[in-house]
């Protein structure tokens, strides 16, 4: 083997490696040494520090990157949510958005709210440095947003008084035992009629992606593997009550799209 093809193949194995290291120090890494210090009681000890720290949140926050995480198919899944939004009539209404997430979803559906009449758009997050930075990202939008400082297991907005709520890629971050309180609270707050769209997660169908996603799951995020089976949020809502759901999946089942419809009142 030529020298100068060694030495690239060692590059490409080095660069992997420390990214891979990167990220698993900012994610269950963090995670771990929290636990082994006892310091998992807070309501944001789950919080990853690359959504915590400002300066990881800036390095990190570039959409190539967001992109490629989701496997390229982060434009597909924000676009069927703010399609959804734009066939809804939102008149006067309120809009919540549950936990900021990277990449320009976040100003792609307040755009999409707003052209389709709602009144206000709140944007809700544990974390007040991922407010801050969603803020920098709406600077050009109308003056119609509200963001809010609140955990998504315990919203303090009334109950129905949103006409639809976005949930991007939160679930899978979340211990188990809180994944059903979010998708209560989401549902809580939604009027009747109202729509919970939710971005996540699924098990593939192909064994080679299923493979590639739980190991990655289980290296970095084991607390996403249960969106696979035992805490599926399209069982879960349907568990609830008081929906019609529609799941639409991905790229060969990897990722999926509910859209829960909450039912009108009797």
């Amino acid at each position: 083997m030529p020298v100068w093809l060694l030495y690239g193949v060692f590059s490409v194995i080095f660069i992997l490696a420390s990214t891979a290291l990167f990220f698993f120090t900012l994610t269950r890494g963090a995670l771990l040494v929290r636990g082994a210090m006892g310091s998992l009681g807070n309501d944001t000890a789950h919080v990853y520090p690359i959504y915590s720290n400002m300066r990881l949140i800036k390095l990190i926050d570039f959409q190539p990157i967001i992109a490629a995480i989701l496997l390229f198919q982060y434009d597909r899944l924000v676009s069927a949510i703010t399609s959804g939004l734009r066939h809804t009539d939102l008149a006067g209404q309120r809009v919540l958005i549950t936990s900021c997430a990277f990449g320009n979803v976040i100003p792609r559906v307040v755009t999409a709210a707003i052209e389709s009449g709602a009144h206000r758009v709140l944007i809700a997050d544990i974390i007040k440095n991922e407010l801050t930075h969603a803020q920098s990202k709406l600077a050009s939008l109308p003056g119609k947003l509200e963001l809010l400082e609140e955990n998504a297991t315990a919203m303090k907005q009334a109950d129905g008084s949103v006409a639809a709520n976005v949930i991007f890629f939160l679930l899978h971050e979340l211990p188990h035992h809180l994944k059903g309180e979010a998708l209560r609270e989401a549902g809580r707050v939604l009027a009747p009629g109202g729509k919970l769209y939710l971005a996540e997660f699924h098990r593939p169908d192909v064994w080679v992606l299923r493979t590639l996603s739980w190991t990655y799951f289980k290296v970095f995020e084991p607390l996403g593997l249960a969106l696979w089976d035992t805490h599926d949020p399209l069982m879960q809502l349907e568990t609830m009550g008081g929906f019609t759901c529609e799941r639409r999946t991905v790229f060969f089942g990897n990722f999926q799209i509910i859209v829960a419809t909450k039912n009108l009142a009797d």
